[in-house]
């Protein structure tokens, strides 16, 4: 979980520290002088002791004197050492992994088993990935938040999402909801207990019914899949035939209004051309009708075999083939 990096030192070596120090600077033993430069030396050792590194991704937690001080990002630092001052190392960056309801390939009923909003049994994986956002609270202010205070967060909270919808939402449509309810909901949990950790990401692994009814809830996703399947291709092909109608409308109220121009185009200059025979009609109307009678008569007496011509005194009748020759008279 981190690295305690505290110095360790053997103090029943310094007499042999005293022997290599005789060796190279000559002292006489008991010598006020020298034990003073002892002295020295080890509050130097001890200083030099306090320094240390921190990698990239890690954070240091400083305690003094058992309390918590700071922290401390990478570089390499000095704090005080042990027993004074104590730290501890911790990759904060590290991508950490839950898995609940299942370990591996192994499932476990216990953690996944759970009850649905409309009261059916859902069997719910679920992986959460998280790192460390406050190294104060990590280590300090929460008990195990890496094990058992996150493994609960995480069935606390998948339990009341998957309770609050019902099965077939849960297996199908809302796996996406579940995940974000599910993963703002434990980030809520955890900042509540102060312990220090970010949700990253929430999966869910595998949602299925109970192996026994496995069968009839395939079955009905197979119809759910159906349905949609149907859905798009009736909408294909309101899709395709609604624009054909829109174009063949639009061609029938183009062609109607064509003919309707032709025809009153055509009924006006009729009415044009009768107005202009009136016209004319009316500016000699005597020789005019005189005119169509001869025009008539000239049309339909050679049609006729008896032709009747008579004054008020007396009628005759001619054939219509010899103009000469009289029929007969009334007179007669």
């Amino acid at each position: 979980m981190f690295d305690k990096k505290e110095p360790e030192f053997n103090f029943s070596g310094i007499n042999n520290i005293l022997d290599n120090i005789r060796k190279i600077i000559p002292l006489p033993k008991n010598n006020f002088f020298t034990a003073l430069l002892i002295l020295i030396i080890l509050i130097g050792l001890w200083l030099a002791s306090g320094f240390f590194t921190v990698q990239p991704g890690e954070q240091a937690a400083l305690r003094f004197f058992g309390k918590f001080s700071s922290t401390s990002g990478p570089g390499l630092h000095w704090f005080y050492p042990s027993p004074i001052g104590e730290k501890d190392i911790v990759a904060t960056s590290a991508i950490r992994r839950l898995e609940l309801g299942f370990r591996g390939s192994t499932p476990v009923p216990i953690e996944s088993l759970m009850i649905t909003g409309d009261e059916n049994i859902v069997d719910a994986q679920l992986l959460v990935q998280y790192d460390v956002k406050n190294l104060e609270f990590y280590l300090f202010k929460t008990i195990d938040p890496a094990g058992k205070t996150i493994m609960d967060v995480a069935e606390t909270a998948l339990r009341q999402i998957v309770g609050s919808k019902p099965i077939d939402d849960v297996l199908t449509t809302e796996k996406e909801a579940v995940q974000s309810e599910t993963k703002i909901l434990m980030q809520s949990l955890l900042d509540n207990y102060q312990s220090g950790i970010r949700v990253r990401e929430v999966k869910l692994q595998n949602v299925q019914p109970p192996q026994q009814v496995q069968d009839a809830f395939d079955d009905v996703v197979r119809a759910r899949e159906d349905k949609e399947r149907i859905i798009n291709l009736s909408d294909a092909y309101k899709e395709d035939i609604i624009p054909k109608a829109r174009g063949y409308a639009a061609k029938i109220v183009q062609d109607a209004k064509a003919y309707e121009a032709t025809r009153l185009a055509a009924a006006r200059g009729e009415a044009s051309k009768f107005k202009s025979i009136l016209k004319e009609y009316e500016l000699q109307k005597e020789s005019t009708e005189t005119r169509l009678y001869l025009e008539t008569i000239e049309r339909v007496l050679p049609k006729s075999k008896n032709i009747i011509i008579g004054n008020p005194s007396k009628i005759y009748i001619f054939n219509s083939d010899d103009s000469k020759k009289i029929i007969g008279s009334l007179e007669d």
